[in-house]
C-alpha cells in the first residue's frame, strides 16, 4: 500500500478490474465504432459503441435473451446464441447505417473459437467490415449447434438455429 505522499490512486474502473485503459485508448484512437462483446454465464451482449467526450454512445445493441422472438429456444449463453446475437447486432447496425467496426473484447482472454469470436462471425455474416484473423473464428459445427445436439441428445437444435438465422436476416 501507499507509504508516501506521492502515491497516485488508480482510476476506479481500473481498481475494480473492469477497464484496461491502455487497450481502450488504442481502440478509441482508431476512430471507428467498437463492437463490444460481453459473454456472461447466462447471456451474450453485443453493442456497437461510438466514442463521445461526454460519454460513449450506443449505436446498436443486441442481447441473446431477444432471440426467443426469433424462435431460438436454446441456452442464451452458448456459441450458437453468441453467433445469432452477433448476427442480430450486425443486421441492426447495417439498418442504422453503420458497416464497419473494430472488435472490443474487454478483459476477456482471446481464445480462438470462443463465444466472443462466434459473435464476431455473426456480425461478419451480417455484412459488417471488422478486421480479424480467420484462425480465431469457431468451426461451423460449433456455431450451428450440431456439437451440442450430439452431446445433449437434442436432434432439432441445428434446424432451430437455421430457422432463427433466417428470421433474423429477414427482419
Amino acid at each position: 500500500m501507499a507509504h508516501s505522499a506521492i502515491y497516485r490512486v488508480k482510476f476506479r474502473r481500473r481498481r475494480e478490474g473492469k477497464t484496461n485503459y491502455r487497450k481502450r485508448l488504442a481502440l478509441v484512437k482508431s476512430g471507428k465504432p467498437r463492437l463490444v462483446v460481453r459473454v456472461l454465464n447466462r447471456q451474450v451482449i453485443a453493442q456497437l459503441i461510438a466514442f463521445d467526450p461526454k460519454g460513449d454512445r450506443v449505436l446498436a445493441s443486441a442481447s441473446s435473451h431477444e432471440l426467443k422472438k426469433f424462435g431460438w429456444d436454446g441456452h442464451p449463453g452458448n456459441a450458437p446464441s453468441a453467433y445469432l446475437t452477433g448476427l442480430l447486432l450486425g443486421v441492426r447496425a447495417k439498418k442504422a447505417g453503420y458497416s464497419e467496426a473494430i472488435l472490443d473484447i474487454g478483459l476477456h482472454t482471446p481464445v480462438p473459437g470462443s463465444n466472443v469470436y462466434a459473435a464476431l462471425k455473426g456480425a461478419l455474416d451480417a455484412g459488417m467490415d471488422i478486421p480479424h484473423s480467420e484462425e480465431v473464428l469457431p468451426s461451423e459445427e460449433r456455431i450451428n449447434g450440431s456439437l451440442i445436439a450430439e452431446y445433449r441428445g437434442i436432434p432439432h437444435l441445428p434446424e432451430k438455429f437455421e430457422e432463427a438465422k433466417k428470421k433474423i436476416l429477414e427482419a
